[in-house]
Protein backbone atom coordinates (compact mmCIF):
# COMPACT_ATOMS: atom_id res chain seq x y z
CA UNK A 1 0.00 0.00 0.00
CA UNK A 2 1.30 3.36 -1.03
CA UNK A 3 2.23 5.56 2.20
CA UNK A 4 -0.36 8.02 3.28
CA UNK A 5 1.23 11.34 3.61
CA UNK A 6 -1.51 14.11 6.25
CA UNK A 7 0.42 17.63 6.96
CA UNK A 8 -0.18 19.71 9.98
CA UNK A 9 0.38 23.16 10.24
CA UNK A 10 0.12 25.47 13.41
CA UNK A 11 1.82 28.28 14.22
CA UNK A 12 5.03 27.56 15.16
CA UNK A 13 5.21 24.60 12.98
CA UNK A 14 4.79 22.52 9.81
CA UNK A 15 5.21 19.02 9.31
CA UNK A 16 3.80 16.08 7.63
CA UNK A 17 3.10 12.53 8.87
CA UNK A 18 3.81 9.54 6.75
CA UNK A 19 2.09 6.43 7.13
CA UNK A 20 3.07 3.25 5.29
CA UNK A 21 4.74 0.09 5.70
CA UNK A 22 8.58 -0.71 5.78
CA UNK A 23 9.41 2.58 5.75
CA UNK A 24 12.60 2.33 7.65
CA UNK A 25 14.95 1.94 5.17
CA UNK A 26 13.74 4.84 3.53
CA UNK A 27 14.43 6.97 6.72
CA UNK A 28 16.70 9.20 4.72
CA UNK A 29 14.54 9.50 1.66
CA UNK A 30 11.72 10.61 3.67
CA UNK A 31 13.73 12.87 5.56
CA UNK A 32 14.85 14.65 2.49
CA UNK A 33 11.65 14.77 0.58
CA UNK A 34 10.39 16.65 4.02
CA UNK A 35 13.54 19.15 2.96
CA UNK A 36 15.15 18.32 6.60
CA UNK A 37 18.90 18.92 6.84
CA UNK A 38 20.82 18.06 9.19
CA UNK A 39 24.78 16.23 9.72
CA UNK A 40 24.67 15.23 13.38
CA UNK A 41 21.26 12.76 15.09
CA UNK A 42 20.69 11.40 18.01
CA UNK A 43 18.72 8.26 17.64
CA UNK A 44 16.62 8.10 21.25
CA UNK A 45 15.78 3.88 21.16
CA UNK A 46 13.14 2.17 23.44
CA UNK A 47 15.11 -0.80 24.27
CA UNK A 48 12.60 -3.12 23.17
CA UNK A 49 13.07 -1.68 19.33
CA UNK A 50 15.00 -4.59 17.61
CA UNK A 51 18.40 -4.27 16.29
CA UNK A 52 17.35 -5.20 12.73
CA UNK A 53 15.47 -2.34 12.61
CA UNK A 54 18.28 0.26 14.07
CA UNK A 55 20.68 -1.00 11.63
CA UNK A 56 17.98 -0.28 8.78
CA UNK A 57 17.68 3.37 9.92
CA UNK A 58 21.37 3.71 10.56
CA UNK A 59 21.99 2.30 7.06
CA UNK A 60 19.52 4.64 5.43
CA UNK A 61 21.39 7.49 7.30
CA UNK A 62 24.92 6.50 6.26
CA UNK A 63 25.56 10.26 5.42
CA UNK A 64 25.08 11.27 9.01
CA UNK A 65 26.88 11.53 12.13
CA UNK A 66 24.76 9.07 13.84
CA UNK A 67 24.92 8.69 18.09
CA UNK A 68 22.47 6.44 19.45
CA UNK A 69 20.88 6.30 23.27
CA UNK A 70 18.81 3.01 24.26
CA UNK A 71 15.89 4.53 26.81
CA UNK A 72 14.07 1.74 28.84
CA UNK A 73 10.56 3.26 28.30
CA UNK A 74 8.04 3.36 30.88
CA UNK A 75 6.30 5.66 32.92
CA UNK A 76 8.83 5.53 35.70
CA UNK A 77 11.75 6.21 33.79
CA UNK A 78 9.47 9.91 32.13
CA UNK A 79 11.43 11.75 34.33
CA UNK A 80 13.76 14.88 34.61
CA UNK A 81 16.88 12.21 35.40
CA UNK A 82 16.31 10.63 31.74
CA UNK A 83 16.10 13.90 30.42
CA UNK A 84 19.04 15.34 31.77
CA UNK A 85 21.26 12.16 30.01
CA UNK A 86 19.89 13.04 26.76
CA UNK A 87 21.18 16.66 27.54
CA UNK A 88 24.02 15.26 28.49
CA UNK A 89 25.21 14.12 24.95
CA UNK A 90 23.73 16.47 23.28
CA UNK A 91 26.38 19.16 24.87
CA UNK A 92 29.29 16.56 24.96
CA UNK A 93 28.83 15.95 21.07
CA UNK A 94 28.19 19.65 20.84
CA UNK A 95 25.09 19.10 18.82
CA UNK A 96 23.88 22.55 17.43
CA UNK A 97 20.55 23.79 16.62
CA UNK A 98 20.67 22.45 13.41
CA UNK A 99 21.15 19.04 14.44
CA UNK A 100 18.56 16.35 15.15
CA UNK A 101 16.94 14.16 17.61
CA UNK A 102 15.23 11.09 16.10
CA UNK A 103 13.03 9.45 18.81
CA UNK A 104 12.35 5.77 17.79
CA UNK A 105 9.63 3.93 20.68
CA UNK A 106 6.45 4.52 22.35
CA UNK A 107 4.63 7.54 23.39
CA UNK A 108 7.20 7.70 26.56
CA UNK A 109 9.92 7.57 24.23
CA UNK A 110 8.20 10.55 22.19
CA UNK A 111 7.59 12.45 25.27
CA UNK A 112 11.49 12.39 26.37
CA UNK A 113 12.92 12.71 23.40
CA UNK A 114 10.79 15.65 22.96
CA UNK A 115 11.01 17.37 25.79
CA UNK A 116 14.52 17.34 25.30
CA UNK A 117 14.72 18.50 22.28
CA UNK A 118 12.84 21.47 23.67
CA UNK A 119 15.02 22.59 25.91
CA UNK A 120 18.56 22.05 24.04
CA UNK A 121 19.46 25.39 23.17
CA UNK A 122 15.72 26.72 23.19
CA UNK A 123 15.02 23.85 20.72
CA UNK A 124 16.68 21.56 17.86
CA UNK A 125 15.31 19.57 15.26
CA UNK A 126 12.96 16.85 16.15
CA UNK A 127 11.54 14.21 14.17
CA UNK A 128 9.32 11.27 15.68
CA UNK A 129 9.34 7.29 14.30
CA UNK A 130 6.26 6.35 16.83
CA UNK A 131 6.40 2.09 16.92
CA UNK A 132 3.56 1.84 18.99
CA UNK A 133 -0.66 2.19 17.78
CA UNK A 134 -1.18 4.55 20.87
CA UNK A 135 1.97 6.73 19.96
CA UNK A 136 0.77 6.51 16.15
CA UNK A 137 -2.85 7.88 16.32
CA UNK A 138 -2.18 10.15 19.40
CA UNK A 139 1.02 11.53 21.58
CA UNK A 140 2.87 11.67 18.24
CA UNK A 141 0.70 14.24 17.03
CA UNK A 142 0.37 17.60 18.62
CA UNK A 143 3.48 18.60 20.49
CA UNK A 144 2.58 17.51 23.79
CA UNK A 145 6.03 16.53 25.56
CA UNK A 146 6.56 15.86 29.44
CA UNK A 147 7.73 14.24 32.08
CA UNK A 148 6.08 12.88 35.48
CA UNK A 149 7.26 13.50 39.37
CA UNK A 150 5.23 12.45 42.36
CA UNK A 151 2.59 15.21 42.26
CA UNK A 152 1.23 13.55 39.23
CA UNK A 153 1.76 12.32 35.38
CA UNK A 154 3.28 15.09 32.55
CA UNK A 155 2.34 18.17 34.94
CA UNK A 156 5.89 19.64 33.66
CA UNK A 157 6.31 19.63 29.49
CA UNK A 158 6.34 21.85 27.11
CA UNK A 159 4.68 22.35 23.89
CA UNK A 160 7.18 21.37 20.59
CA UNK A 161 6.21 20.19 17.66
CA UNK A 162 8.20 17.58 15.93
CA UNK A 163 9.40 18.45 11.91
CA UNK A 164 8.21 14.74 11.33
CA UNK A 165 6.29 12.17 12.30
CA UNK A 166 7.12 8.80 10.42
CA UNK A 167 4.51 5.44 11.45
CA UNK A 168 5.70 2.62 10.10
CA UNK A 169 2.48 -0.20 10.08
CA UNK A 170 5.26 -2.92 9.92
CA UNK A 171 6.18 -1.97 14.04
CA UNK A 172 2.68 -3.26 14.93
CA UNK A 173 3.29 -6.80 13.98
CA UNK A 174 5.55 -7.06 16.88
CA UNK A 175 2.93 -5.75 19.57
CA UNK A 176 1.35 -7.91 22.35
CA UNK A 177 -2.12 -8.19 21.93
CA UNK A 178 -2.55 -5.95 24.90
CA UNK A 179 -0.70 -3.04 23.54
CA UNK A 180 -2.52 -3.15 20.34
CA UNK A 181 -5.68 -2.86 22.49
CA UNK A 182 -3.98 0.48 24.12
CA UNK A 183 -3.76 2.26 21.02
CA UNK A 184 -7.41 0.99 19.84
CA UNK A 185 -8.64 3.34 23.05
CA UNK A 186 -7.39 6.63 21.78
CA UNK A 187 -8.99 6.04 18.03
CA UNK A 188 -11.96 5.11 19.86
CA UNK A 189 -11.62 8.26 21.83
CA UNK A 190 -10.92 10.16 18.93
CA UNK A 191 -14.78 9.13 17.39
CA UNK A 192 -16.60 9.33 20.43
CA UNK A 193 -15.70 13.28 20.57
CA UNK A 194 -15.50 13.93 16.82
CA UNK A 195 -17.08 11.75 13.94
CA UNK A 196 -19.56 10.00 14.54
CA UNK A 197 -19.38 8.21 10.81
CA UNK A 198 -16.18 7.30 11.97
CA UNK A 199 -17.49 5.44 15.26
CA UNK A 200 -19.97 3.32 12.79
CA UNK A 201 -16.69 2.60 11.02
CA UNK A 202 -15.23 1.09 14.26
CA UNK A 203 -17.97 -0.74 15.91
CA UNK A 204 -18.17 -2.42 12.43
CA UNK A 205 -14.66 -3.41 11.70
CA UNK A 206 -13.28 -3.33 15.30
CA UNK A 207 -12.51 -6.88 15.34
CA UNK A 208 -10.24 -6.59 11.95
CA UNK A 209 -8.82 -3.57 13.10
CA UNK A 210 -7.42 -4.93 16.41
CA UNK A 211 -6.33 -7.90 14.39
CA UNK A 212 -4.37 -5.26 12.14
CA UNK A 213 -5.96 -6.46 9.32
CA UNK A 214 -4.98 -4.10 5.74
CA UNK A 215 -6.63 -1.88 4.88
CA UNK A 216 -9.13 -1.03 8.00
CA UNK A 217 -5.77 -0.77 10.05
CA UNK A 218 -5.25 2.15 7.87
CA UNK A 219 -7.63 3.96 7.83
CA UNK A 220 -8.23 4.09 11.44
CA UNK A 221 -5.13 5.15 11.67
CA UNK A 222 -5.23 7.99 9.39
CA UNK A 223 -8.87 8.41 10.61
CA UNK A 224 -7.42 9.48 14.09
CA UNK A 225 -4.72 10.89 13.12
CA UNK A 226 -7.10 13.89 11.24
CA UNK A 227 -9.26 14.47 13.83
CA UNK A 228 -6.71 14.98 16.26
CA UNK A 229 -4.65 17.45 13.24
CA UNK A 230 -7.82 19.11 13.23
CA UNK A 231 -8.00 19.52 16.75
CA UNK A 232 -4.52 20.88 17.20
CA UNK A 233 -4.57 23.21 14.19
CA UNK A 234 -7.45 25.06 15.80
CA UNK A 235 -5.80 25.01 19.23
CA UNK A 236 -2.27 24.27 19.15
CA UNK A 237 -1.57 25.01 22.99
CA UNK A 238 -4.62 24.03 24.69
CA UNK A 239 -6.61 27.30 25.59
CA UNK A 240 -9.82 25.86 24.55
CA UNK A 241 -10.95 23.47 21.91
CA UNK A 242 -8.12 21.13 22.51
CA UNK A 243 -9.28 20.05 25.34
CA UNK A 244 -11.51 17.89 23.76
CA UNK A 245 -8.96 15.83 23.73
CA UNK A 246 -8.38 14.77 27.28
CA UNK A 247 -12.04 13.15 27.38
CA UNK A 248 -11.59 10.39 30.22
CA UNK A 249 -8.47 11.61 30.44
CA UNK A 250 -9.18 13.17 34.34
CA UNK A 251 -10.08 10.03 35.56
CA UNK A 252 -7.43 8.24 33.74
CA UNK A 253 -4.21 9.98 34.96
CA UNK A 254 -5.49 9.87 38.60
CA UNK A 255 -5.94 5.71 38.01
CA UNK A 256 -2.48 5.54 36.59
CA UNK A 257 -1.06 7.92 39.43
CA UNK A 258 -2.95 5.96 41.85
CA UNK A 259 -1.31 2.65 41.30
CA UNK A 260 2.31 4.30 40.51
CA UNK A 261 2.46 3.75 37.36
CA UNK A 262 2.51 -0.19 37.41
CA UNK A 263 2.32 -2.74 34.78
CA UNK A 264 -1.08 -3.78 36.45
CA UNK A 265 -2.81 -0.61 34.29
CA UNK A 266 -0.76 0.60 31.29
CA UNK A 267 -1.76 4.30 29.63
CA UNK A 268 -4.69 3.20 26.98
CA UNK A 269 -6.20 0.87 28.90
CA UNK A 270 -6.52 3.88 31.90
CA UNK A 271 -7.62 6.45 29.07
CA UNK A 272 -10.17 3.29 28.43
CA UNK A 273 -11.12 3.08 31.74
CA UNK A 274 -11.47 6.58 32.02
CA UNK A 275 -14.07 7.04 29.01
CA UNK A 276 -16.27 4.47 30.81
CA UNK A 277 -16.16 6.42 33.73
CA UNK A 278 -16.93 9.66 32.06
CA UNK A 279 -19.58 8.31 30.20
CA UNK A 280 -20.96 7.04 33.12
CA UNK A 281 -20.88 10.47 34.54
CA UNK A 282 -22.14 12.15 31.72
CA UNK A 283 -25.10 9.53 32.14
CA UNK A 284 -26.10 10.44 36.06
CA UNK A 285 -25.37 14.25 34.99
CA UNK A 286 -28.24 13.90 32.23
CA UNK A 287 -25.61 14.88 29.49
CA UNK A 288 -25.54 11.92 27.90
CA UNK A 289 -28.64 10.03 25.89
CA UNK A 290 -29.10 6.21 27.26
CA UNK A 291 -28.90 5.54 23.48
CA UNK A 292 -25.59 6.60 22.51
CA UNK A 293 -24.69 5.26 25.93
CA UNK A 294 -25.45 1.84 26.05
CA UNK A 295 -24.36 1.66 22.16
CA UNK A 296 -20.30 2.78 23.14
CA UNK A 297 -20.93 0.12 26.43
CA UNK A 298 -21.82 -2.60 24.19
CA UNK A 299 -18.93 -1.46 21.82
CA UNK A 300 -16.36 -1.47 24.39
CA UNK A 301 -17.79 -5.33 25.69
CA UNK A 302 -17.86 -6.32 22.11
CA UNK A 303 -13.89 -5.52 21.54
CA UNK A 304 -12.69 -6.35 25.07
CA UNK A 305 -11.89 -3.76 26.33
CA UNK A 306 -11.13 -2.97 29.89
CA UNK A 307 -13.96 -1.57 31.62
CA UNK A 308 -14.11 -2.73 34.81
CA UNK A 309 -12.68 -0.33 38.07
CA UNK A 310 -12.91 -2.70 40.88
CA UNK A 311 -10.39 -5.24 39.00
CA UNK A 312 -7.67 -2.29 39.77
CA UNK A 313 -9.27 -0.64 42.84
CA UNK A 314 -10.93 -0.92 46.11
CA UNK A 315 -12.94 1.90 47.86
CA UNK A 316 -9.93 2.41 50.48
CA UNK A 317 -7.80 3.90 47.18
CA UNK A 318 -10.68 6.12 46.35
CA UNK A 319 -9.05 9.11 48.67
CA UNK A 320 -5.95 8.56 46.70
CA UNK A 321 -7.60 8.72 43.11
CA UNK A 322 -9.85 11.85 43.94
CA UNK A 323 -6.48 13.83 45.45
CA UNK A 324 -4.63 13.10 42.17
CA UNK A 325 -8.26 14.73 40.23
CA UNK A 326 -7.64 17.73 42.49
CA UNK A 327 -4.25 17.71 40.98
CA UNK A 328 -5.16 17.81 37.54
CA UNK A 329 -3.34 20.53 35.45
CA UNK A 330 -6.70 21.04 33.68
CA UNK A 331 -8.31 22.52 37.16
CA UNK A 332 -8.79 26.25 37.63
CA UNK A 333 -10.04 25.89 41.08
CA UNK A 334 -10.74 23.58 43.64
CA UNK A 335 -13.47 21.97 41.60
CA UNK A 336 -12.31 19.58 39.28
CA UNK A 337 -12.85 19.98 35.03
CA UNK A 338 -13.97 17.55 33.38
CA UNK A 339 -14.83 16.97 29.53
CA UNK A 340 -18.28 14.90 28.99
CA UNK A 341 -20.33 14.08 25.92
CA UNK A 342 -23.74 15.12 25.03
CA UNK A 343 -23.82 12.62 22.18
CA UNK A 344 -21.36 10.83 20.30
CA UNK A 345 -19.51 13.55 18.35
CA UNK A 346 -20.35 16.21 20.74
CA UNK A 347 -18.35 16.74 23.75
CA UNK A 348 -18.75 19.45 26.40
CA UNK A 349 -15.24 20.79 27.78
CA UNK A 350 -15.17 22.70 31.20
CA UNK A 351 -17.42 21.52 33.39
CA UNK A 352 -16.35 21.78 37.42
CA UNK A 353 -17.66 19.58 39.97
CA UNK A 354 -16.93 19.36 43.54
CA UNK A 355 -14.86 16.62 44.95
CA UNK A 356 -17.78 15.36 46.74
CA UNK A 357 -19.65 14.63 43.78
CA UNK A 358 -16.94 13.04 42.48
CA UNK A 359 -16.33 10.40 45.62
CA UNK A 360 -20.37 9.84 45.91
CA UNK A 361 -19.92 8.59 41.83
CA UNK A 362 -16.16 7.03 42.14
CA UNK A 363 -18.02 5.13 45.27
CA UNK A 364 -20.95 3.71 43.14
CA UNK A 365 -18.35 2.64 40.17
CA UNK A 366 -16.17 0.34 42.67
CA UNK A 367 -19.37 -1.08 43.50
CA UNK A 368 -20.67 -2.12 40.47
Amino acid sequence: MKPIKLKISTKTQNYSIIIGSNLGSNISKIIKENSIDFKKCLLIVDKNISKQFISKIKRSLYKKKIYVHLFKANEINKNFNSVNKILDILLNKNFSRQDCVISIGGGITGDISGFAASLYKRGLKFINIPTTLLSQVDSSIGGKTGVNTKYGKNLIGSFYQPDLVISDIQFLKTLPKREVICGYGEILKHSLIANKNFYKFLDKNSNKILKLSSPFIEKAIYESCKIKKNVVEKDEKEKDLRKILNFGHTFAHAYEASLGYSKKLNHGEAVILGMKSALSFSLKNNLLQKNDYNSIINHISKANLPSKMKKFFKIKDLNKILSFMVKDKKNNSDKINLVLLKKIGLPIINKEYKKDSLSVFLKNELRN
